[in-house]
């Protein structure tokens, strides 16, 4: 997922770890001010609305834990339509059409298309897609100033976690649009973790619809896959999440086939994945629930790539992943409190 990390967030919203986190750029103003509850989700909501109302296209650079991976991304609006582009470029080639909730992924190297019907949940960016009303019970934020990224006159606000669940962030978004151009997330040392950023980026394009709905319907030649995610509740398949961390809603919670969903799989997997997906406004963590296989589930695992955190382990005939831009802590209370209903 170090493609894109338009969650990140997936993004924060989405460089290399370092020992302290320089405030500011030089020259910038760094000067704190508080905020009321108000102002901040003035401030929040206009980064939340610029990209689903401005037209942009530019190169979108991820950088942490000591990895790199960049990105072309194009959006437009017309009317109530909303048409995206993103293109891979590095590592494997892969592009991300969407039009609206249809988003199809193209691998042009083993000409495999998926096709998925898909909520806006994991929209750029990912801000106060849920439980955004509360946000300040869980962050303070402040201004600081103001920067430039990309060429382009940014605000600069600081948002800081009231408690060890979650991490902090600096956004930098755009004075004239509200556009998020940077996200930079902070561990709890005030460390740089993550960093998610234009390197350029043109705003107020002409929209290009065409150039999403075209390549949408080049599909001669490729193996179509279509998964199904169905709707679902935790309780519905047997589980239940005894109080997860503090601040964090589920938003989401899916079935899903395991399996022939990318450039390496033939065939889908009859098996079912069972996915839930919590926020807090501003991060997602999200549980995975499979059935234990020995041969492919060998041992526990809690891994750290940059910001996003990642822990795997069996729970009884099942074995459960939990992932988010959180401290690992936060994941095992995630996983600590999931239980197979007798």
């Amino acid at each position: 997922m170090r493609f894109l990390k338009l969650s990140a967030l997936t993004w924060v919203c989405a460089a290399l770890a370092c020992a302290s986190f320089v405030p500011a750029h030089a020259g910038a103003d760094s000067a704190s001010t508080p905020a009321d509850p108000g102002e901040v989700r003035a401030w929040l909501m206009r980064i939340h609305s610029a990209a689903s109302h401005h037209n942009f296209q530019g190169t979108f650079v991820v950088s942490g834990g000591g990895s790199v991976s960049s990105a072309r991304i194009a959006h437009f609006c017309d009317g109530n339509n909303q048409y995206e582009r993103v293109e891979s470029l590095d590592g494997q080639a892969r592009h991300v059409f969407r039009h609206n909730d249809v988003v199809q992924t193209v691998w042009p190297g083993s000409h495999v298309v998926q096709i998925e019907q898909r909520e806006l949940v994991m929209s750029f960016p990912a801000l106060l897609q849920a439980g955004g009303d509360h946000i300040v019970d869980y962050y303070d934020v402040q201004r600081q100033g103001s920067d430039r990224v990309a060429g382009h006159e940014a605000n600069v606000l600081w948002v800081k976690p009231k408690d060890s669940h979650r991490f902090g962030y600096r956004l930098w978004a755009d004075k004239a649009s509200g556009l998020l151009l940077r996200a930079d997330v902070l561990g709890d040392k005030e460390e740089l973790l993550e960093t998610s950023a234009f390197s350029d980026v043109q705003i107020g394009v002409k929209a290009q619809p065409e150039s999403v709905l075209a390549a949408m319907k080049k599909l001669d030649g490729y193996q179509v896959m279509r998964p199904v995610l169905t709707p679902t509740r935790l309780e519905t398949e047997g589980w239940v999440l005894n109080e997860p961390a503090p601040g964090f809603r589920q938003v989401s919670c899916v079935r899903r086939p395991m399996g022939g969903v990318g450039p390496d799989e033939s065939q889908a997997s009859p098996s079912q994945v069972l996915q839930a997906i919590y926020s807090d406004g501003l991060t997602y963590v999200s549980v995975f629930i499979e059935p234990f296989v020995a041969q492919r589930h060998t041992r526990p695992l809690i891994a750290s790539v940059g910001a996003t955190q990642t822990l795997m382990r069996k729970q009884g005939d099942w074995w459960v992943t939990v992932v988010g831009d959180v401290p690992s802590a936060t994941l095992r209370q995630f996983a600590n409190g999931l239980e197979r209903k007798k």
